[in-house]
């Protein structure tokens, strides 16, 4: 029944026990399930079933990446289904996750102290100054080293969600959009060609768009939520503001460095687990796991305690997106097998008669898939079938290129899975006793705040 239901009672053509790279056009949609499952686990089980989930989401995480795994390799081979796994942990896991934990440890060693009371004027100061941050030091750097004051300034008020789902919306997300080290994305665009400041010129005006609408929105909503709760502010003594553990704004500095060294620096090619990878990448791993233990050694423990810093939300991320990136595999297989792929109607949407790219579908079908895929291999996926030649999309196919960029970008912001600050956010939230919108609610409030501006932002620029 399981070969049955994944795609057939036999391999396709060409599917030798042998094989060792999956074919996008041999699979079936069949092979989205285990994905979607995992999304509804992450959805559905924290409200239906909280316990369950709170103390096996790892194990359940792992069973939905076993159901790729397996009928993988019983239909295509043990080679293949092992060739996958290489791939997804050398060439996204492992990247993805040392990076992330660089700025996870380095962002949550540095102290913001002194009183900062969330009014509204203060919260949309805070949201504001995030989301400039967050296209210098990257969508999680910002995000690490900010969210914590913003819980400690509103820890006396009870009407402040709303505070955290912009923050996501803002700092984890449409902020990292000016250059590649704000999100993953624009990063890979670097990788790929596209040249350093070529987002900054092309999506200064998208993003101003986004941020002004919704920074105004903010303010007016959490004014009313001010203005309804009236809270009492405790009574404290005046404490100037200050900043401890800067040394971890250095290692921040040189996280950066190491991002911009992976575009510049090409001294060919090494393997990592039978992956054939760039050597500046696996250096950048390398770099990025040192980052990490020097700020564990010279952080003291003090500060990172009185910064409420746990290893919690870390350990989530890992764990969940180990197994998503696992279950979007065949996903993205199919999309990169374009029109030989069971997604062919879809990239079809993408070209007009004429074969012209149509620049607001590739930014809402970018931006759809990037709401729940990750955002950066969503990316990629466009990027190639757009014609993947960095120079050509940065002259003529300018306007495809940004819309692509933006609709990766922006709609990450969809749901707590299109990019991974936005579930370290809801973690590290609701460590603070603070409880957030379900995986469902949160969609909520994204299409309320959200979708209307994406509209204004295809009528203005991508009609």
């Amino acid at each position: 029944m399981m070969l049955l239901f994944f795609g057939g009672m036999s391999a396709p053509a060409g599917a030798a026990e042998g094989a060792a790279e999956l074919d996008g056009a041999a699979l079936s949609l069949a092979w989205g399930l285990p994905f979607a499952g995992i999304l509804l686990s992450i959805a559905l089980m924290p409200l239906l079933a909280g316990q369950v989930w709170h103390h096996h989401y790892g194990k359940i995480a792992a069973g939905w990446a076993t159901l790729v795994l397996l009928p993988m390799a019983m239909i295509f081979g043990p080679a293949t289904a092992w060739s996958e796994l290489r791939h997804v942990a050398a060439h996204e896991f492992i990247p993805f996750i040392a990076l992330l934990l660089a700025l996870y440890t380095t962002g949550g060693g540095v102290l913001l102290r002194g009183r900062l009371m969330g009014t509204p004027a203060t919260n949309t100061a805070l949201l504001a100054l995030g989301t400039v941050l967050a296209s210098v030091m990257g969508t999680t750097g910002a995000s690490m080293v900010l969210i914590r004051p913003v819980l400690r300034a509103n820890a006396f008020r009870r009407r402040k969600t709303h505070v955290f789902v912009f923050f996501i919306f803002l700092v984890s997300n449409i902020g990292g959009s000016l250059t590649p080290i704000g999100d993953p994305p624009l990063y890979l665009g670097f990788l790929a060609g596209v040249s350093f400041f070529w987002p900054t010129q092309h999506l200064a005006a998208e993003f101003l768009t986004c941020a002004v609408i919704l920074l105004a929105l903010f303010y007016a909503l959490d004014s009313w939520a001010w203005a309804r709760e009236r809270p009492a502010p405790p009574a404290a003594e005046p404490e100037p503001l200050r900043v401890e553990g800067g040394v971890n704004l250095a290692l921040i500095g040189g996280v950066v460095a190491v991002v911009l060294m992976q575009g510049a620096w090409k001294p060919g090619s090494a393997s990592l687990f039978g992956e054939t990878m760039p050597i500046q990448q696996l250096a950048a791993i390398l770099a990025f796991l040192a980052i990490t233990g020097i700020s564990v050694a010279i952080t003291p423990a003090a500060l990172r305690e009185a910064n409420g810093f746990t290893w919690g939300a870390m350990t989530e991320v890992a764990k969940l997106f180990a197994a998503i990136f696992i279950c979007m595999g065949p996903v993205l297989a199919i999309l990169k097998a374009g029109p030989a792929g069971a997604a062919a109607g879809l990239v079809a949407l993408t070209s007009d008669a004429a074969g012209a790219p149509i620049p607001w579908v590739y930014f809402w079908l970018s931006g759809a898939l990037s709401s729940f895929l990750d955002n950066a291999p969503t990316y990629l996926v466009f990027f190639n079938l757009a014609g993947g030649d960095a120079g050509a999309l940065m002259g003529q196919g300018a306007l495809t290129l940004t819309a692509i960029s933006c609709g990766s970008v922006f709609m990450g912001a969809n749901s707590y899975i299109g990019n991974a600050p936005n579930f370290m956010v809801k973690a590290i939230v609701e460590e603070g006793g603070v409880r957030m919108p379900s995986f469902f609610g949160y969609c909520g409030w994204a299409a309320l705040f959200l979708l209307p501006c994406f509209v204004l932002v295809t009528l203005l620029f991508f009609r």
